[in-house]
């Protein structure tokens, strides 16, 4: 088996997350968190959609952790994101960190705005 070692470049990738922080870049971060290409940052939750919107022409795609559980996106806000070319993927807290992490690594175009478990 041949093993290859992941480089990540700009964005950092989420190294663990638990209840009410996330580990990223190995640093300790409480409440809910916006990585982008251009670092991390506290996010304000659903209201909190102007940092994401500012995204369009940065991303393709925002993974949405919804916490513990999988739960929709709410509709306004998915709407205004789709409409400004931001595609929108909301799960549960745990396979959105998973997912953006793999696309990170594959050098994609990807943001994750993550409510804590």
């Amino acid at each position: 088996m041949r093993i290859n070692e992941v480089v990540f470049t700009g964005a950092l990738p989420v190294d663990g997350y638990g209840p009410g922080f996330f580990r990223i870049g190995g640093e300790i971060r409480e409440g809910a968190v916006l990585l982008t290409p251009e670092g991390t940052r506290p996010w304000g939750g659903y209201e909190d959609e102007t940092p994401l919107l500012a995204l369009a022409g940065e991303i393709d795609v925002l993974f949405v952790g919804t916490g513990a559980e999988t739960a929709h996106v709410p509709p306004a806000l998915r709407r205004k994101l789709e409409e400004a070319g931001v595609g929108v993927e909301g799960m549960a807290t745990g396979p959105a960190c998973r997912s953006y992490n793999v696309l990170l690594s594959e050098g994609r175009r990807i943001a994750l705005a993550a409510l804590p478990v």
